[in-house]
């Protein structure tokens, strides 16, 4: 604001924003909001130049095409003689395994002979009854199905990430096999894979691994054992815990009896460590007794 002595006329200068709202558009776009307002278009030559440049940006875009066409078939053999040739490999490599499989089996049957041919009766009986214990031999009984899947997986609506509450996990399998043996099962299998003192059950992801081999839902835990083991099983903490996440997250869960099953041997064991032993040899001093 300007002001001047005396009598003469004062005059106020508008400020940047009291511009700014009388005059919201620039000089150009208003000039060209006016042409627009009055029906004329753009001149001839700018009609030319945007014509002319539209024409070099499709001509761009149709050679970068083709050259990338022309490049993804000229890499598609290589990938597919690739992929052919790993194809070639796994196949042959399962031909192998299972012709090593069949040898050790014949090596096996061979071996059990020559023992049980000098061992004898009562030696070879008892070393029968230690490998059903170890899942080094085929057992067959009566016992428990314990069985386990997965509830219907749900996503998140705002953030699209799955929920796996309702996913059996590997500590689920490794509760149910423990509470198996607390019951006194004698043997188990969890999907056919027979449990031994040094097996694993472990979580790969979203996988779970039975002694590095992947089992699905739904899972089968087979436990040989006595007549209460279903009832032991499903009144005890694990049978509890099972029961609850059915009610919570909705995964499936049973237990019934089973009569007559083969479980299968251990497919490999092993030993890496052993120690005989040592009976406890009773004192002949008498006991002083205990606090």
């Amino acid at each position: 604001m300007t002001a001047t002595g005396g009598g003469e006329r004062r005059t106020f200068t508008p400020d940047f924003l009291t511009e700014l709202f009388r005059n919201p558009l620039d000089p150009g776009y208003a000039d060209a909001a006016e042409r627009k307002a009055r029906g004329e278009g753009p001149s001839p030559n700018a009609r030319k130049t945007y014509r002319t440049i539209m024409a070099v940006t499709l001509v761009l875009l149709g050679v970068l095409l083709v050259m990338a066409y022309r490049q993804t078939m000229e890499d598609e053999p290589a990938r597919t003689r690739a992929h052919a040739t790993l194809v070639e490999q796994v196949q042959d490599r399962r031909v192998s395994n299972g012709e090593l499989q069949e040898r050790a089996e014949s090596l096996r049957a061979e071996v059990a002979g020559l023992r049980e041919r000098e061992l004898g009766g009562a030696a070879v009986q008892r070393l029968r009854d230690l490998e059903a214990a170890t899942g080094l031999a085929p057992v067959r009984g009566s016992g428990v199905q314990v069985t386990l899947a997965d509830g219907a997986t749900t996503i998140n609506p705002v953030t699209g990430d799955r929920r796996t509450e309702a996913q059996v996990k590997d500590t689920d399998l490794q509760l149910a096999s423990n509470a198996l043996w607390a019951a006194g099962a004698e043997a188990i299998a969890i999907n056919g894979e027979r449990l031994t003192a040094t097996s694993t059950i472990r979580q790969a992801g979203e996988a779970i691994l039975v002694d590095f081999r992947p089992v699905t839902s739904p899972y089968e835990i087979v436990a040989l054992g006595p007549d209460d083991l279903e009832s032991e099983f499903r009144d005890g903490y694990a049978g509890r815990f099972f029961a609850e996440l059915v009610k919570r997250y909705g995964m499936s869960f049973d237990a019934a009896e089973v009569d007559d099953v083969t479980l299968d041997a251990a497919t490999e064991l092993k030993l890496r460590v052993a120690k005989p032993i040592t009976p406890l040899v009773p004192s002949s001093s008498p006991s002083e007794g205990g606090r």
